[in-house]
């Protein structure tokens, strides 16, 4: 037995506005827009705990120490002193 074409029609209207309607869903989860604010949000709630608190200080610290050790060791290598005499060393090449 043949299907009626209004009940055929309305069967393909049905799936349309099915599959419209998940398009959107999938639209709307995939937003950068959404996504980068719900990231900023999480992270915001992890800084927020005593945790991420201690995460905050030790990344601080670790920072401030490689940066101080960077720094001592440039003078070391930027100025050598040789007896008396201070040398100037430039990547290794020594100038007077």
């Amino acid at each position: 037995m043949p299907r009626d074409p209004r009940q055929i029609q309305l069967e393909i209207d049905a799936a349309r506005e099915s599959l419209a309607a998940t398009l959107d869903q999938i639209a709307y989860r995939s937003s950068p827009t959404r996504l980068k604010a719900q990231g900023r949000d999480a992270v915001q709630r992890f800084l927020g705990t005593p945790a991420g608190q201690a995460t905050v200080g030790a990344v601080g610290l670790l920072v401030t120490l490689v940066v101080v050790r960077k720094v001592r060791h440039r003078r070391k290598d930027e100025v050598q002193v040789l007896g008396r005499r201070m040398v100037v060393v430039d990547k290794g090449h020594r100038t007077r």
